[in-house]
């Protein structure tokens, strides 16, 4: 019989395979054992690309990052847009794998992805004339902000029965059963507001660092 032309198996793959069951059931659900029975292989087998299940999770959130546009940072956008445009992406990324917001809370650690990440948002700051140690921590609070609001949603936690807000207790939440169904919406535009008001803040500070004056 001839040999197949392609690997059984692949680093690609497994990661794809682990997306999945991350996506689908969560974090737990990710095993050494799971994985060989979802890609149909020997569990030995796994360990030729990845010792264990936290070098498998490092992997999938790096391709997670991946996901996330740098390319505002390369064609001529102000830092202002550029920082707006990315977080944009990079939320969208987190969103739509919600369940590995944890593992990639931790910092990108040796993730390449995850590196070139962190090193696109720094030297586009540095290269805006923030100095250095400013640029780290405009990073870091772009970090914290963007993690934050893909941790879970604000309307998605209210239920959406209308008796849970006896207006007795509850005077101003007439209206709360009414966000569960508009979820993605409200919680887009708080991300946005959000956004908005710290990208101002930081224009503030730039343009007093700078000596540009004060941004319109």
């Amino acid at each position: 019989m001839a040999r197949p032309r392609k690997p059984l198996l692949s680093a690609d793959r497994i990661v794809a395979a682990a997306l999945v069951l991350v996506d689908e059931e969560g974090l737990d659900a990710v095993s050494t054992r799971r994985l060989a029975a979802e890609l149909g292989v020997s569990g030995p087998s796994l360990y030729n690309h990845f010792r264990t299940k936290d070098q498998i999770l490092e992997a999938v959130a790096d391709a997670v990052s991946a996901q996330v546009d740098l390319s505002m940072f390369e064609d001529g956008r102000d830092w202002r847009r550029a920082l707006h445009d990315w977080a944009v992406s990079y939320r969208e990324a987190l969103t739509a794998h919600p369940h590995l917001v944890p593992v990639l809370a931790r910092g990108p650690g040796r993730r390449p992805a995850g590196l070139r990440l962190a090193d696109a948002v720094f030297g586009a700051m540095v290269a805006a004339g923030w100095p250095p140690a400013q640029a780290t921590s405009i990073g870091a609070l772009m970090r914290y902000f963007v993690l934050g609001s893909a941790l879970g949603s604000f309307a998605g936690g209210f239920v959406d029965d209308v008796s849970a807000y006896d207006p007795a207790d509850y005077p101003h939440l007439g209206q709360a059963h009414l966000l569960a169904e508009r979820q993605e919406q409200i919680d887009a535009r708080a991300f946005e507001t959000g956004l908005s008001a710290l990208l101002d803040g930081l224009a503030l500070q730039h343009a007093r660092s700078t000596g540009a004056g004060t941004p319109s």
